[in-house]
């Protein structure tokens, strides 16, 4: 299991590195946390690490952002906020993404959790007192 504080912007950097140190092997985070909680910020954070230089936001409305990384590796970034049906998934043709082997980041996966794969992370962001963010994560 992983957990970290953020206690502001300046952590994510580092808390990203270690967030993907601890899951060197895995591609499938799947980020629980309410509005406003950080998701997006933590997801622009990773995918920084992991060399993209892309402009990296909340796929809201298209339901998934694809990212380049310097070595022509390929992010998806998926938010389900908006799906009022799960065949929306299906449409989106997410079992192509998820099983891709690429990095898979998701927000708002309990739209889709009941078909989401054995294995993925799970990463919580808690909102504490002054702006700090807990961040845990576990392979489920």
């Amino acid at each position: 299991m992983f957990q970290a504080q953020l206690a502001g912007l300046s952590a994510l950097p580092k808390t990203a590195k270690m967030l993907l140190e601890n899951f060197p092997e895995d591609r499938v985070f799947a980020f629980y946390g309410s509005m406003g909680a950080g998701k997006t910020t933590f997801i622009k954070a990773i995918c920084q690490e992991l060399g993209s230089a892309d402009y990296v936001t909340s796929p809201s409305f298209a339901l998934i952002n694809e990212y380049t990384t310097e070595a022509g590796k390929v992010i998806y970034h998926f938010d389900f906020y908006r799906i009022k049906k799960i065949e929306e998934a299906f449409d989106l043709g997410y079992e192509d993404y998820i099983y891709s082997g690429n990095y898979c980041f998701i927000e708002w996966p309990e739209m889709i959790e009941s078909l989401l794969p054995e294995g993925i992370i799970e990463v919580r962001i808690d909102e504490a007192e002054n702006g700090i963010r807990l961040v845990r994560a576990e392979k489920v």
